[in-house]
């Protein structure tokens, strides 16, 4: 990792520096503002508020994206709360550890790289269930079984229920042996939701037992066939083209063709629509016709 020092006290400077090194930091060291604000990217940013009376606040808006860690002396509004608000992480009282300081760029590094990958599976998430539009029940509360043709609908409609209610999920599958006598068995707090899957894979009197069980915790569960089940509370959204999963089951092709001009004939124009389908518009007319689809205007 890169570490930029910004500390007019340079033996303290290369002191810190010398350390870090030994753990793998690379470090420079720079004791005035304008040093600091130079075209190149830093991991880390070590910013002594005491920098002879210099304005160090156009460091932090330069190195925002960075871990930037005041190192103070005294803890004040100006030493301390303004930085912080300004974009700064954290701070360290001098003098300090090293330990201490490695210990607090690791807490940051971390938090860094999984705010990245949540919200990378957010956008993921949004990407591959934008096809799955569900209506929610503003009013519905858990313990509730959502009736599906598909698990990927069915999850649609969990994960934006879990949104509106700002709820994190818990995500159990009995399909990977989720054990859930033992797991169940108490009544299951409502800080987050357990979303659990699979339940078409039981036998009905397992799947009796376990609706008993989750009847009065704060539990979504998902059931994907087209049988029928008894829950005080069920959402069925089986109904409807938009719940079809194309990978989930093998098609004729005419029911393939059908169903992709369905889905998409209001993401792509005409043009772009038979060109994935490696036919003509006029062969794509010719299959509206020949399915009933009407184009929507």
């Amino acid at each position: 990792m890169r570490v930029l020092i910004v500390e007019n006290e340079i033996y303290l400077a290369q002191s810190i520096a010398a350390k870090l090194s030994d753990f793998g930091f690379e470090c420079e060291i720079v004791s005035l503002v304008n040093e600091a604000l130079r075209e190149q990217e830093y991991d880390v940013v070590l910013l002594s508020t005491n920098v002879s009376g210099q304005n160090y606040y156009p460091i932090i808006e330069k190195h925002k994206d960075s871990i930037i860690i005041l190192m103070i002396s005294y803890v004040s509004d100006d030493t301390v709360s303004k930085p912080l608000k300004a974009g700064a992480k954290d701070y360290i009282l001098k003098p300090f550890m090293i330990d201490e300081l490695i210990r607090k760029i690791e807490h940051y590094r971390t938090f860094q790289k999984l705010k990245k990958e949540v919200q990378f599976y957010r956008r993921y998430l949004d990407f591959a269930l934008s096809d799955f539009p569900s209506s929610l029940n503003q009013k519905l509360t858990t313990p509730f079984v959502i009736k599906s043709s598909t698990q990927k609908s069915a999850d649609a409609y969990a994960i934006a229920y879990a949104k509106h209610k700002d709820i994190p999920l818990d995500f159990l599958s009995i399909k990977e042996g989720f054990h859930w006598r033992d797991k169940l068995k108490r009544a299951l707090p409502c800080r987050e939701i357990k979303y659990i899957v699979g339940l078409e894979e039981l036998k009905k009197s397992e799947r009796k037992e376990l609706l008993e069980i989750v009847a009065k915790s704060c539990v979504i569960l998902s059931f994907v066939s087209s049988e029928e089940i008894e829950f005080p509370s069920v959402v069925d959204i089986s109904s409807g083209v938009k719940n079809l999963d194309l990978g989930g089951e093998i098609l004729s092709l005419d029911d393939y063709i059908k169903n992709i001009i369905v889905r998409y004939e209001n993401k792509y124009p005409d043009t772009e629509l038979s060109r994935r389908l490696g036919m003509s518009r006029k062969s794509l007319w010719e299959k509206r016709k020949k399915y009933g689809i009407s184009k929507k205007k």
